[in-house]
């Protein structure tokens, strides 16, 4: 037809067809895909690049949310922040039918047993009870830290390869839980500290070091050096600061890591320090005692820092 087209194979030998998209004749961009038609048409000379193309979507159409519920044959995708990966039935607590009708009096005794034995099927064994608990505590850590679901399944998948490979033997399920949250944490360059982590867990701070490390060299995870601008957002929006401030704290730090001034140093404490420099110049003026509370970090390191930093970039601040 004068078009290109790549072949992929993929895991279960199945064919992916991925059309260029770009007019053979006319070389132009300027493609639309008519699902009607089945066809693939060039919007300047009218050249039809393709036909009887296939669609992906479902044959049925639904005009609401209950129609979609009713008419879709899929279930939820796969979730690893459970230990079940979502996957098992679940029979709900509400005494109500799939109609919403109530179950009669006589009937609830058969559900209760039903969801009874419902629970005891979905951990069969000593594994999935472990998988059960460690699963139970990555839910609560993940709540209480305000966590996304992309993380909460990364570090559910990091604590299924290290359970996999025995790494809890020996240690306890808490503390692997927290070092596979930290450890999704790094990877998706989503900033949390050690010492937050402490406080929301109750486990001790070198403990979820220790863990973390361990972890990470067994399972050869690859993480990043965490950046000082990471921590900017965050601590500007829980100091309720201005767009200004963070473009400034921003603009501080990059000439801090040209300069390489931030090698040796906590990434945390140079964002504390950049923020109270920032908020200085721009006039929204925050203590040391303020940003210490949000970062975590003394005020004391956050002040040799903000020196360090003024008297090597030659900003002059008038604490």
């Amino acid at each position: 037809m004068g078009f290109k087209i790549l072949f992929e194979e993929n895991k279960k030998n199945k064919e992916k067809i991925e059309y260029i998209k770009q007019c053979p004749e006319c070389e132009s961009k300027n493609l639309k895909r008519d699902n009607k038609r089945g066809e693939l048409v060039c919007q300047d000379c009218g050249l039809v690049i393709d036909e009887d193309l296939i669609d992906q979507g479902p044959e049925w159409r639904a005009f609401d949310h209950e129609q979609k519920q009713k008419r879709k044959r899929t279930g939820p995708p796969v979730n690893y922040s459970l230990h079940d990966k979502g996957l098992s039935t679940t029979i709900s607590w509400k005494n109500r039918d799939y109609y919403g009708r109530t179950i009669p009096t006589k009937i609830r005794g058969q559900v209760y047993r039903l969801r009874k034995w419902q629970r005891r099927t979905r951990i069969s064994d000593a594994t999935e009870r472990s998988l059960s608990i460690a699963f139970s505590e990555l839910s609560k850590i993940s709540s209480i830290m305000n966590l996304p679901r992309t993380i909460r399944e990364q570090a559910g998948m990091i604590y299924r390869k290290a359970a996999k490979k025995n790494l809890i033997r020996g240690r306890s399920v808490e503390s692997v839980v927290v070092a596979s949250v930290y450890a999704a944490c790094r990877l998706s360059g989503t900033p949390r500290t050690l010492d937050e982590l402490s406080e929301k867990s109750q486990i001790k701070r070198k403990e979820i070091g220790r863990t973390y490390r361990f972890i990470a060299r067994e399972l050869q995870l690859k993480m990043g050096t965490p950046s000082p601008v990471d921590y900017i957002s965050r601590f500007c929006s829980e100091l309720k600061l201005s767009h200004d401030v963070q473009i400034k704290t921003k603009e501080i730090l990059e000439k801090a890591i040209k300069n390489e001034l931030t090698s040796g140093r906590g990434p945390v404490s140079l964002a504390a320090a950049a923020i109270y420099m920032a908020s200085i110049l721009t006039g929204e003026r925050v203590t040391q005692r303020q940003i210490s509370d949000i970062a975590g970090v003394t005020e004391v390191t956050i002040r040799n820092r903000y020196k360090e930093l003024s008297k090597k970039l030659g900003i002059d601040i008038i604490p």
